[in-house]
């Protein structure tokens, strides 16, 4: 579905991502796995097209010089220079880090605005699915998202990139800064967005370890380069991921 070939990506003189290749087929639950700093969220950026717009906007402002190399294939089309809404629209989307919402809307608004590029029978079956997803939501349709606690942003942010009409769903650290208990639903959630919704997913991630037994293949990226790959499962046993990434 989605191939990514010898992707490099410079701000200025710095390498954020290094000669990185990954395949992730139709159907799948696909990880990248890195710490702090390794290059998880430039390679989302990157897929989801963002750091096009970014590269254009410091163009236009003579701010910092941002270089693109190797390519992204989607279904066949190499995509590399197309821009988010282009991206979006052949259903590829991406749920930012640190929960993104609108927080003056409330959470029903904040659903229909994720949705602006569907028809409205698309957004209402679309948000039905969220509220069986989360159920938690439902009570909170009416209260504005920025007063929601950081799970519940998290459960919301979901939605609305599930709003938008993904056929390959991103999802960027979506496990950061919740509780164990929060964590445990949210892959939960995303298993069953893989089996219920048929959307393909690919999760940036440093706190693997509740979510690598789900994930059919995952990649270990350090300073922009990958240094691990292999099922979630083969990952759970090797030496080097448990002392990174579980302090074991």
């Amino acid at each position: 579905m989605l191939q990514v070939e010898n992707l490099m990506v410079f701000f200025e003189n710095a390498l954020a991502l290094n000669d990185l290749s990954i395949q992730i087929p139709r159907g799948e639950i696909r990880g990248v796995i890195g710490s702090n700093s390794a290059g998880k969220t430039t390679l989302m950026h990157t897929l989801s097209g963002l750091i096009v717009e970014i590269r254009t906007k410091e163009q236009r402002r003579g701010g910092e010089r941002i270089t693109l190399l190797g390519s992204i294939f989607y279904e066949g089309e190499d995509i590399s220079r197309l821009r988010p809404p282009q991206r979006v629209a052949r259903g590829i989307v991406l749920c930012r880090e640190r929960h993104p919402v609108f927080p003056e809307s409330d959470v029903m608004e904040n659903l229909r605005i994720a949705g602006h590029l569907r028809k409205r029978s698309q957004i209402s079956e679309a948000v039905e699915f969220v509220f069986r997803l989360f159920p938690q939501l439902t009570k909170l349709g009416g209260k504005r998202a920025g007063f929601l606690s950081g799970g519940e942003q998290q459960m919301l942010a979901v939605g609305m990139a599930l709003v938008a009409g993904p056929r390959l769903l991103l999802l960027d650290e979506p496990l950061l800064g919740l509780s164990p208990l929060m964590q445990k639903h949210l892959v939960e959630a995303i298993v069953k967005i893989r089996r219920e919704a048929a959307v393909t997913i690919l999760v940036a991630e440093q706190f693997a370890r509740p979510l690598l037994p789900f994930l059919d293949h995952a990649y270990v990226i350090e300073s922009g380069m990958m240094t691990l790959s292999g099922s979630g499962r083969e990952l759970m046993d090797d030496p080097e991921v448990k002392s990174a990434y579980f302090g074991v």
